[in-house]
């Protein structure tokens, strides 16, 4: 069996500017912060980072936006973060943030159909707003639906709660937010897990990522940090 564990520095090593990267959690519950420190201390830029939202300025992806490694946002909710608005209208273009806003419930099902091999779906949800600008519009028995298309990204950074040395990982209660899916839609997937234990100390009925998804495994991510 292969040896997926190492340090946070190790598991990010591979992480190169510009990557587009998955980042699990809801409000920074269940992002994984050891992983998030190690790209800070690599501080790769020109990032494009797709997540539910932006953190705060000290936790989550908020820390990347205040080091200045993000040029693209695609998330659901930014409004924890004040330094969204102020990169987003700023005059200082190596400064300036992209953000790309996506209904939340149109994110997720972006991502798992970038997981699943879909080539898409379709939703009501944003016809006949800004959301709808440039998406095709089908319309099924009188009701118009956008069609919206997969995501998938170069690199997933997962907070498992417990996984075992090939990956299967189980998540603490909201810490699930976006994880799973996240973990089948990269190439490259990186768990920071708070506990990580022999293989077969999880019950299978309580895996929620299997460990085929996983390439990296770096322990340390504190428990309280939920």
């Amino acid at each position: 069996m292969k040896n997926k564990i190492m340090t946070a520095k190790e598991a990010v090593a591979p992480i190169k500017n510009g990557a587009s990267i998955m980042v699990g959690g809801f409000m920074a519950c269940g992002t994984p912060e050891n992983l998030i420190d190690a790209l800070v201390e690599k501080g790769v830029k020109n990032l494009t980072i797709i997540c539910n939202d932006a953190g705060v300025p000290s936790r989550g992806v908020g820390k990347l936006l205040t080091n200045g490694q993000i040029k693209t946002l695609i998330a659901s909710h930014v409004g924890l973060n004040p330094e969204v608005a102020q990169r987003m209208n700023t005059d200082v273009e190596e400064d300036k943030l992209e953000c790309i806003l996506v209904p939340q419930g149109t994110l997720a099902e972006r991502i798992r159909a970038g997981g699943t091999g879909l080539g898409g779906f379709l939703t009501p949800t944003g016809v006949g707003t800004i959301v709808a600008e440039g998406k095709q519009v089908i319309n099924i028995d009188g009701r118009d639906y956008l069609l919206e298309k997969p995501l998938k990204a170069d690199v997933a950074l997962i907070r498992g709660s417990v996984t075992d040395k090939f990956g299967n990982t189980t998540y603490n209660a909201t810490t699930r937010n976006f994880n799973p899916m996240m973990a089948t839609a990269a190439e490259y997937v990186i768990i920071g897990a708070c506990e990580i234990v022999e293989v077969g100390e999880i019950d299978p009925n309580n895996v929620v990522t299997s460990g085929i998804f996983v390439d990296a495994i770096a322990g340390g991510e504190k428990p309280w940090q939920i």
